[in-house]
């Protein structure tokens, strides 16, 4: 069997996350403050989050092709694991760094693009607290419609990130970050929309 594929497959997919984070390693303040190390991390996390979910998006689309050459459930669930991580870390370590203080962080992100955050994130934590029950009952029957959710989190979390994003303002990784978001909303619209009337 030719392994290539496979191989190829984990490269891109570590180099689509990475990338962007040895980016930021090059904007990082030097700031040895509590403080100033939540708010040099945080965008860390928030920055592999939409990569991963970019992963995801044209995993969906490339899914019978990919199924052939790795472990597709596998790949979903530990990249699924690692978003969760960084949902999580992202706002708490913003939170940190700003004093814990919500108002501080609207006044410097802007209202908008904030609040696109908050919901973007209720929408992708909707899938991680869903998950267990995706062979249960309602979920079993609406699973397809959570996922649709999660993936328009993506999107919204997207232009969170775009906006606001201090790393992604100008240069390479903002031409990179249009790129995941033109071709994730492409996948999107092709796994829940178009593909089901190619397939009939």
């Amino acid at each position: 069997m030719n392994k290539f594929p496979k191989y190829a497959i984990i490269a891109f997919s570590f180099a689509a996350v990475l990338y962007p984070l040895w980016v930021r390693t090059q904007h990082l303040q030097r700031d040895a403050s509590l403080n100033g190390i939540a708010l040099n991390l945080f965008p860390f996390f928030g920055l592999a989050a939409v990569a991963m979910l970019w992963l995801h998006s044209i995993s969906g689309a490339l899914e019978p092709w990919l199924r052939r050459h790795i472990n597709f459930d596998r790949f979903v669930d530990i990249t699924a694991k690692l978003i969760l991580i960084c949902l999580v870390m992202h706002p708490l370590l913003l939170f940190a760094g700003v004093g814990f203080s919500i108002s501080n962080i609207f006044f410097y992100y802007g209202t908008l693009y904030v609040w696109l955050g908050i919901i973007s994130w209720l929408l992708l934590i909707t899938y991680d607290i869903t998950k267990p029950f995706k062979q249960q009952g309602f979920f079993a029957k609406h699973w397809k419609k959570v996922l649709i959710i999660s993936n328009m989190g993506f999107l919204l979390s997207f232009f969170h990130s775009l906006n606001i994003g201090s790393d992604l303002q100008s240069g390479p990784l903002r031409i990179l970050w249009i790129f995941y978001g033109v071709t994730g909303a492409l996948a999107i619209l092709y796994t829940y929309g178009i593909k089901r009337f190619l397939v009939k």
